[in-house]
């Protein structure tokens, strides 16, 4: 959710920012802009709309400066347009800054600065930052960016320029991402790693409440009281190419198939060793808590351990929540979900042992915990969360597994084998694209799509169905397939599609009489099976899609990959914009 760029060093800004901002149009935006320092003063080109449109303001303005901060704003104070835009200005044009976040209290900044005559050009929180800093500047951006932030009421991460000092970049962050990288003789800062992968991956992150200087020799990190401290650096294994969509049309449809590789591979764990506890809480949202929905179905199954998957921004209403030994496990690609941290932190002060399950080493979120486990997806550009997806489902069935065996669980003695066995399943999995493309083409267009299914079924009906809304903006419901006739099946009508998964043995005849019940009321019922179940899904489906022949247990991994696959062409099918979808961001850093 907006992306912050800056850049000094010998090199062209201009282009250095522009890629940047392009790399991170992933995470969701709405309007663009950069401010560049050259020879003495600060330039400013900013627009709403896309980094296309920025571009073209910029080949105008022939910009050479070798200094310089950009930003992609997913709008929350003020409509998207070219004054909301960022980089805001102290209306004297000394002094620059973009912001990631939300800054609460700027009601109550802006009215403090208009009184002591500061004139507001657009109707952002950001801009009452860029005046305060003006306000407070006395010749030390440093300090005054210090001295700023106690001001500040709320989550930022800023970047700020300024046309009297042009050997220096500073930055503060405080709840949102920020990570700094340097290489010789140029140092970058951006609000997620794959920005800085062009030039660098050895990567630094500030902590809350630390400000950074970049300069040309390198970086100096601060704690609040203006204490230097000494930086240390994590290296990003993932390469330039895993972070572009090579010979794929879209992000999305790499990372699908991507599946069978992501889950070749454990997950990595730092910290300590997670013993068990007497009970788990799961933390997430969106398809991280439908990730902690599965995985409280593996904890409960493989150790006996009592699981609570919660949405992480209802947690606090949860006051019981959590009892003696508990461990809380927050789900976030990013690591920076707002929502997350913010449900980690409660979950902690009531004495939660904290475990971070991340896509990204060096988050907020792997920071605070006791322990973290570090899924292999590598970077996820699209919206959409796919392979993030699954691979948060295997590194909870390990360690459910890992919980188990210390309890002294018996296991299925063939349970290795079939783990080794999950890419093949995903492969085979993936070879339905020709035929789900077939089947949803025609249907692109219906207005009301359902999802079914019973146990670890009804988790995956609720993740197919997140993915159609977020990418094909057509109403889907997913229910629990016993809840229907409770009151869903009254949006039943003739055409509509229902979409059940019916991986679960013990599940499998109530779910399809549940589907059959739809089916005399004019759907026309999708069945996703195993083979096993083949015969009997077609006595009450229209449409079978057989899966792979696997273990129950580990079906819920694989069986949501042709659901991707069927949201994806639907999408393309009504030509949209599959990557960006509106209205959302790829990582939600604002509660």
């Amino acid at each position: 959710m907006c992306g912050i760029m800056g850049y000094i060093g010998s090199g062209n800004a201009q282009d250095i920012l522009l890629k940047g901002l392009e790399t991170l149009s992933y995470r969701g935006y709405d309007s663009a802009g950069i401010a560049i320092q050259q020879e003495g003063a600060l330039h400013v080109v900013k627009t709403r709309g896309q980094i296309d449109d920025l571009r073209k303001k910029c080949a105008a303005s022939q910009l050479s400066g070798t200094l310089g901060i950009g930003h992609t704003r997913w709008a929350t104070h003020g409509e998207a347009n070219d004054l909301n835009a960022h980089p805001h200005t102290d209306g004297r044009g000394r002094i620059a800054i973009v912001h990631n976040g939300i800054i609460e209290n700027h009601l109550q900044l802006r009215n403090m600065l208009t009184e002591r005559g500061y004139t507001f050009v657009s109707d952002t929180d950001t801009e009452c930052a860029a005046h305060l800093l003006h306000f407070l500047y006395d010749g030390d951006l440093l300090r005054s960016l210090l001295l700023t932030a106690r001001y500040l009421t709320g989550s930022y991460a800023i970047a700020a320029v300024c046309a009297d000092d042009p050997s220096a970049l500073y930055c503060i962050r405080s709840g949102s991402p920020l990570v700094l990288g340097t290489c010789s003789g140029e140092a970058f800062l951006s609000s997620d790693i794959p920005a800085l992968l062009p030039y660098t991956r050895d990567v630094t992150v500030p902590e809350d409440g630390e400000t950074a200087v970049l300069r040309r020799t390198g970086i100096q990190i601060y704690n609040a009281k203006g204490r230097p401290r000494k930086s240390t650096s994590f290296h990003v294994s993932w390469d330039v190419q895993s972070a572009e969509k090579g010979d794929y049309p879209h992000y999305m449809l790499k990372e699908i198939h991507q599946q069978p590789q992501v889950l070749a591979s454990p997950p990595v764990t730092s910290h300590k060793t997670l013993n068990s506890p007497q009970q788990a809480l799961l933390l997430g949202c969106g398809t991280a808590y439908h990730a902690c929905l599965l995985g409280a179905y593996y904890i409960e199954r493989l150790s006996g351990i009592p699981a609570h998957p919660e949405i992480a921004s209802e947690y606090a209403s949860r006051i019981a929540f959590p009892y003696k030994n508990c461990a809380c496990i927050a789900v976030s690609q990013s690591g920076e979900t707002a929502d997350t941290l913010s449900a980690a932190h409660t979950a902690v002060n009531r004495g939660a042992n904290l475990i971070a399950l991340t896509n990204t080493l060096g988050s907020s979120l792997s920071r605070m915990a006791s322990a973290a486990l570090v899924t292999p997806a590598g970077p996820e550009l699209a919206v959409a969360s796919t392979k993030a997806y699954t691979s948060q489902a295997l590194a909870l069935l390990h360690l459910a597994r890992s919980w188990g065996a210390q309890l002294g669980k018996e296991e299925d003695p063939l349970f290795e084998e079939h783990l080794q066995h999950l890419p093949a399943w995903a492969n085979e999995a993936l070879k339905t694209e020709k035929l789900l493309k077939a089947y949803i083409d025609p249907r692109a267009d219906k207005p009301l799509f359902f999802f079914i299914g019973r146990g670890a079924d009804a988790v995956t009906a609720k993740e197919a169905a997140l993915k159609f809304k977020e990418i094909t903006y057509i109403p889907s419901e997913a229910y629990p397939a016993g809840e229907l006739k409770h009151g869903a099946i009254a949006l039943i009508h003739p055409g509509m599609p229902v979409i059940a998964v019916c991986t679960q043995p013990q599940w499998v005849h109530k779910t399809l009489i549940n589907l059959s019940e739809c089916r005399a009321r004019g759907a026309e019922c999708v069945c996703f099976c195993l083979p096993h179940m083949e015969k009997e899904a077609r006595e009450a489906a229209d449409f079978v899609f057989t899966l792979p022949d696997m273990p129950p247990l580990l079906a819920p991994i694989i069986s949501i990959i042709p659901l991707q696959l069927l949201a994806y062409y639907a999408a393309c099918k009504r030509g949209l914009n599959v990557d960006k979808p509106r209205n959302l961001a790829k990582s939600v850093t604002v509660e």
